[in-house]
């Protein structure tokens, strides 16, 4: 039909064109046009980058997650089969030991009394009867949860038995399996001749890293109903990690050692996942979180005379929005080639004006020309629309771009300009800034002398004057002063009174190897 331009609805009236006075069709409803290839990477990008519009992650900056996750975190989906395995370790034993009972009808007299009665059966010689042994302790570990109604509960039982196998020794007796199971010569030639690692070959290892794991998780979080022999199991557990006690080196030591042996080949039977997560646990425990870090700088700052600090960098990043993920490099390409497009269209607007005709004006309007260049289709982007109909030119002497569709406004949020942490400045940037100075404009410099200003403009002044006000001295600073004043006097100032701290014992321990567990 004349005056009708492809992709318009029969009965439809082009811009510029009176209406006839006649009934017309309803149109029909058209498809939902599919997004294009550069649109859709558009709007990935703009759901990906960190801006203003986009809402926030829901991220927690912390030590660890909830109490939960972490001791889900423990298990995976193949080790799913041996949960009813322990569970049937331990019925098999409990009801033939109390008849008639369960595990959360026992008062704590006979509780302990059945632990005792698992303990002696860690020491047999039988390696499988160990194992079963040791798979019925685990199910305590875990929280009876064939016991229990709901997910509350399996938790609940799950720390009061951990803090019950603790006082009784169990992880002193875990101790000395692990130490039997990692020295064991023969699993690790067996494992590398194997082809493959199978979950066969770690099955006593994940079953002692596993009640391990539970019982220093459950110990080392803390609540407000814990009773007071808890806390004070707690603390003795923390010491007992913290320090050599039942072996000569601490216990993460022993993991750094199982980590290193994996590394290397040695034992590739190791069931890795387990022993780091055991690991970072034990850390966290011994050497604290956060807050105690912060806690401690503050603290050691105060004994060393040195001004505090001006904030707490923990809190800081934790209020802050959490970052965006890296650019596809299809992103990046789209993203040079638009500037690319940008600088003809600047050196293009350049040109002298040239007059055109209607039609040539219309052609570089038209949505649906094929653009071979894509330079036109860019200028069109922020178009939803487009033109539906045919422009009558004779009639109509400009061309009115239609208006984009109401979008629903979008909550913005407004973030404080500048660095969200007070700067720091440190005796060597003033010093580097002086001396520059001075030989820009008096020929010399002055060496360590930041308070000789003479012969320097007022601006640089101000200069100085605003670093020294952000000045920060570091503990390590500190640390290294002492250390110069010792080699240069060694006789006169004596050794060095260092404090032992749990972090002082575990560096000490690992000094040797620190290399080796680096690359690890």
């Amino acid at each position: 039909a004349p005056g009708m331009t492809p992709g318009m609805a029969p009965g439809a009236t082009p811009p510029g064109r009176a209406r006839l006075a006649q009934p017309q069709p309803q149109p029909q409803p058209q498809p939902p046009a599919q997004p294009k290839g550069r649109e859709l990477f558009r709007t990935q990008r703009k759901e990906s980058e960190g801006s203003v519009d986009c809402p926030s992650l829901e991220f927690e900056y912390g030590d660890a997650d909830g109490h939960s996750a972490e001791l889900a975190e423990l298990y995976s989906y193949t080790e799913e089969p041996e949960l009813s395995h322990n569970r049937r370790c331990f019925e098999e034993d409990f009801h033939a030991q109390v008849p008639g009972r369960r595990w959360l009808e026992l008062d704590e007299a006979q509780q302990k009394a059945f632990v005792m009665h698992l303990l002696d059966g860690l020491e047999v010689v039988n390696r499988d009867r160990r194992l079963r042994v040791a798979r019925a302790i685990l199910y305590l570990a875990q929280g009876v949860f064939g016991d229990c109604d709901n997910e509350g509960d399996v938790l609940h039982w799950s720390r009061h038995n951990s803090f019950l196998l603790y006082q009784l020794g169990t992880f002193s007796a875990f101790l000395e399996l692990l130490n039997m199971e990692t020295e064991n010569s023969q699993a690790c030639s067996s494992a590398l001749r194997k082809p493959a690692i199978s979950l066969a070959d770690s099955t006593e290892l994940r079953v002692l890293l596993s009640v391990m794991y539970l019982m220093v998780e459950n110990i080392r979080v803390e609540q407000e109903t814990d009773p007071p022999e808890w806390r004070t199991c707690r603390e003795t557990f923390r010491t007992e990690l913290s320090f050599p006690v039942h072996t000569e080196e601490p216990f993460a030591l022993l993991l750094f050692t199982m980590v290193t042996k994996f590394c290397s080949g040695h034992a590739p039977h190791f069931p890795m996942k387990k022993v780091l997560l055991l690991l970072w646990k034990v850390l966290l425990f011994t050497l604290g979180g956060f807050e105690a870090l912060q806690a401690l700088k503050v603290r050691r700052r105060a004994e060393l005379g040195l001004p505090p600090l001006p904030e707490d960098s923990i809190q800081v990043v934790r209020s802050m929005r959490a970052a965006s993920p890296p650019t596809y490099s299809v992103e990046l390409v789209e993203q040079q080639q638009q500037q690319q497009q940008q600088q003809k269209r600047s050196h293009r607007s350049r040109r002298p004006l040239v007059k055109q005709d209607s039609l040539d004006i219309y052609n570089e309007r038209d949505p649906f020309k094929n653009d071979e260049g894509g330079v036109d289709e860019e200028e069109n982007d922020d178009v939803d629309g487009g033109i539906e109909g045919e422009l009558d030119l004779m009639e109509r002497d400009t061309i009115v771009a239609p208006t984009p569709p109401q979008r629903p406004p979008i909550e913005r949020v407004s973030f404080p300009k500048g660095l969200p942490w007070a700067p720091k400045v440190r005796q060597k940037d003033i010093e580097h800034f002086l001396e520059a100075s001075r030989n820009k404009f008096i020929g010399f410099t002055l060496g360590q002398d930041t308070e000789t200003l003479i012969g320097l403009p007022r601006p640089i002044h101000e200069s100085v004057k605003t670093l020294k006000q952000h000045k920060y001295i570091s503990i390590s600073d500190v640390q290294i002063k002492n250390e110069e004043e010792l080699e240069k006097c060694p006789m006169s100032l004596g050794e060095e009174e260092v404090e032992e701290t749990p972090c002082e014992v575990l560096y000490r321990a690992m000094l040797y190897n620190l290399p080796q567990y680096m690359v690890s």
